[in-house]
């Protein structure tokens, strides 16, 4: 066991020695935790909130002096990633601290005013994916509304987006789609960090109680917005199961909203989560060909075979692609979506997705877009070309817009 503690250790210190660029934990730390001394503390976090030494901001803010850490906050999966994805623990006592821990995925997405009771500044600390589906953000804002309604102070402890800080694709979401999958009016990848985010929903007056927040943001050191997460040096702690590295993050948006119809497998149980479509009824090379064919900018195919141990074909032995994100900068990451499906279409007539797939999905797909025009205006024709100019609509004034609260160039 001390053979194992001492080679993780090592690694750790080897991370934390090339590390390009410091969390804001890190730049909070050095900085003698001054924002927050002589105060109650609360945290959101969960694993991925670490330092480069994987050491987590729940230990380092336990330990900081003159720092009170009164109560923790638990999205889905809890502080520490020992709730297994859907489960619900209301209450529990951190072992390690022995710090309570209040759970805001279940009965409450909000932190109530009696579980803030004890707290004078609430902390966020979550590494995000930089899609809006993920809802790590939508716990921020709700966050966020709750310490305005009760004159609460919120910092975030800023982290990178993995998709990077340029990476801007999908309509704002409309008013009839607004869920915990679409919280806020931004687009499906919203080329921000958790930090410039919450600037942005602070200052556009976005939260839902129509207040602003005390908000402090503890930006990181090092970073820049065309930057790949492997070129931060940071360790990647998968913040959700199917996450398990940083480049999940580049195919959770080309798959994640064709997933919602369950009727083929995006790799979720199996091996490659976000990275597939695979179904038994496909003929992979013929699929390849038909994707690699339409010459999509930054973007490979090629033929899989698989057998999902889980989860949407399991056990089942079933045929497809796999992506390659070849250049991020030009790929349309969240049109893949539709442009597997607008091929699967046209090549399996009798198998097209909205009708083949789950219909009681129909109204979290619309949640998850953001829109209830698209897919009407898709599966009229199955064609990207009838949707593409509507998705696109609003990337360049929110790119425009949210460059007033960039952090970083």
């Amino acid at each position: 066991m001390k053979k194992i503690i001492s080679l993780t250790l090592g690694v750790a210190l080897a991370i934390a020695a090339t590390a390009q660029v410091k969390p804001g934990v890190e730049v909070l730390r050095d900085g003698g935790f001054k924002q927050l001394q002589g105060k109650r503390v609360g945290l959101i976090t969960n694993p991925s909130g670490v330092d480069n030494n994987l050491k987590s901001t729940i230990d380092i803010l336990h330990e900081a002096p003159g720092v009170e850490l009164t109560a923790l906050y638990s999205p889905e999966h809890g502080v520490r990633g020992d709730v297994h994805a859907g489960d619900v623990v209301d209450f529990y006592v951190d072992q390690a601290t022995g710090v309570p821990v209040y759970s805001i995925y279940g009965k409450t997405h909000k932190p109530s005013a009696e579980m803030l009771k004890d707290v004078d500044v609430l902390v966020y600390d979550i590494q995000d994916n930089g899609c809006r589906s993920f809802t790590f953000i939508s716990t921020m804002g709700l966050a966020m509304d709750a310490c305005a309604e009760l004159g609460k102070e919120f910092m975030v402890l800023d982290r990178p987006n993995p998709v990077g800080g340029n990476k801007v694709e999908g309509c704002l979401v409309e008013d009839s789609c607004y869920s915990f999958v679409s919280q806020f009016a931004i687009p499906y990848l919203y080329g921000l960090t958790p930090g410039e985010l919450a600037k942005y929903l602070n200052e556009e007056n976005m939260l839902l109680g129509g207040k602003k927040v005390d908000l402090t943001v503890v930006p990181m050191e090092g970073w820049t917005r065309d930057m790949d997460f492997r070129e931060t040096g940071m360790p990647w702690v998968l913040p959700s199961p199917h996450i398990p590295n940083p480049e999940a993050s580049l195919y959770y948006p080309a798959s994640g909203i064709l997933g919602e119809l369950y009727c083929m497998s995006i790799g979720v149980g199996y091996t490659l989560p976000f990275k597939l479509f695979c179904a038994e009824w496909i003929n992979a090379d013929e699929f390849s060909k038909a994707m690699n064919d339409l010459n999509l900018p930054g973007m490979k195919f090629r033929p899989i075979h698989i057998k999902p141990f889980y989860s949407t074909g399991k056990g089942e032995n079933l045929q497809g692609v796999e992506m390659y994100v070849t250049d991020k900068s030009v790929a349309p990451l969240s049109l893949i979506n539709f442009y597997a499906m607008q091929e699967l279409a046209r090549l399996y007539p009798e198998k097209k997705a909205f009708e083949i797939g789950d219909k009681s999905r129909y109204d979290m797909f619309d949640k998850v877009v953001g829109s209830k025009t698209i897919r009407p205006a898709f599966t009229k024709n199955y064609r990207v070309d009838d949707i593409k100019d509507y998705w696109n609509k609003d990337v360049e004034d929110f790119s425009a817009k949210k460059a007033k609260y960039h952090l970083y160039k």
